[in-house]
């Protein structure tokens, strides 16, 4: 993938993995837009980066995605890239559970109903550049799930599904379609000071950007790299060490 004269959008691109993927797509020259449910988180994003395009929304919500489209489609239509990042982790037992579905069902919203919807909306505009990517972020819990964030894991493991058979119908486009699969980087995506142990977020992110520029299809990193080429009996392994 040639990361300069993109024209690229990232869903949760205020912070955190988001952000630092726009930085980089910057920095090798593209036009950045992200999108976040936070208009002060973007304005900060903004003020750091004066040439990064923000819009405030909410991919969960089904009318702010066809909204999403409508805007980036039409004040950007070279609109080349499209990265499924937003993402939210929720660390719930599912016995005896007590808070309401809406809850959960906002998880499973943002984290897979989003992606895929986006992707049925955009690829039709993507076909018709020259090259063009979607780029689904999932994790390595798609591979080993962390069984008290069981919901999250779940959507990531479904999300590197659709991914796989996203490629497949898209395979005689000029639509690219690429996984990026973090493993635990120090970001705030379950709370403050919940990933301390993970990933450098930076290390992180000009791995991935590594990945990427050599064409691969499904990116690693670190632990992730590991889950995502085991074997079954591999993964029952991390499996046990991981949630023992």
């Amino acid at each position: 993938m040639n990361l300069a004269e993109n024209t690229i959008l990232i869903t949760g691109g205020a912070s955190g993995i988001g952000l630092a993927l726009a930085e980089r797509f910057l920095q090798a020259g593209s036009t950045v837009i992200v999108c976040g449910r936070r208009s002060d988180k973007l304005q900060e994003a903004q003020a750091k980066h004066p040439q990064l395009h923000t819009h405030v929304c909410d991919v969960g919500q089904e009318t702010d995605r066809q909204e999403l489209f409508n805007y980036v489609t039409s004040t950007f239509p070279e609109l080349n890239v499209l990265i499924n990042n937003a993402g939210i982790q929720n660390r719930q037992p599912i016995v005896g559970n007590s808070r309401p579905w809406s809850f959960h069902q906002a998880e499973i919203a943002i984290n897979l109903e989003a992606p895929i919807h986006l992707a049925m909306l955009f690829t039709p505009h993507l076909q018709q550049q020259p090259q063009s990517y979607i780029i689904n972020v999932t994790s390595g819990l798609a591979f080993a799930p962390l069984a008290q964030a069981a919901i999250y894991s779940a959507t990531k493991a479904a999300l590197h599904s659709f991914t796989l058979s996203l490629r497949h119908q898209l395979a005689n486009t000029t639509v690219n379609v690429l996984e990026i699969v973090p493993p635990a980087v120090q970001t705030d995506l379950s709370g403050a000071g919940i990933h301390t142990f993970g990933a450098p977020l930076n290390e992180f992110t000009d791995g991935i950007v590594a990945g990427l520029a050599r064409g691969d299809e499904e990116v690693g990193y670190g632990t992730s790299e590991i889950s995502r080429k085991a074997s079954r009996e591999q993964l029952n392994e991390i499996f046990k060490r991981m949630n023992g």
